[in-house]
């Protein structure tokens, strides 16, 4: 799912981030109970003219395509902001330091607490 207005991106911008040579990764959960993994892209006009920033999103997009089905976190909005070097990155290696930052800042779904022992009164 697509994240389209301001609004998420700004609060995204509040989440755990992770900076490569390619991009840089925010990830913010959004605690409102829907377990949907959102997406956004953004390449600022520093990197480039329009050609230049289209270019970025669409590698962006084919490397959220291909690593994220298994590897986001579940009721999150994720944003990947282009970084300069990512025009020229080698794609493998975006895509190794995706999975890297997946696992740094994604983080593991809580696990149910144990059940309380019953105390004994004797």
């Amino acid at each position: 799912m697509k994240m389209r207005d301001r609004k998420s991106f700004l609060a995204a911008n509040r989440g755990r981030r992770y900076a490569a040579p390619g991009f840089v990764l925010l990830v913010h959960d959004r605690r409102d109970g829907d377990p949907a993994i959102r997406m956004g892209f953004t390449v600022t006009k520093k990197i480039g003219n329009a050609v230049v920033r289209n270019r970025m999103k669409r590698r962006l997009r084919e490397l959220a395509r291909a690593s994220f089905p298994g590897g986001g976190q579940r009721g999150a909005d994720h944003v990947l902001i282009g970084r300069a070097g990512g025009i020229e990155r080698d794609f493998s290696a975006m895509h190794a330091e995706l999975e890297k930052a997946l696992a740094k800042t994604v983080r593991q779904q809580p696990a149910s607490p144990a059940p309380a022992q019953p105390t004994r009164t004797d």
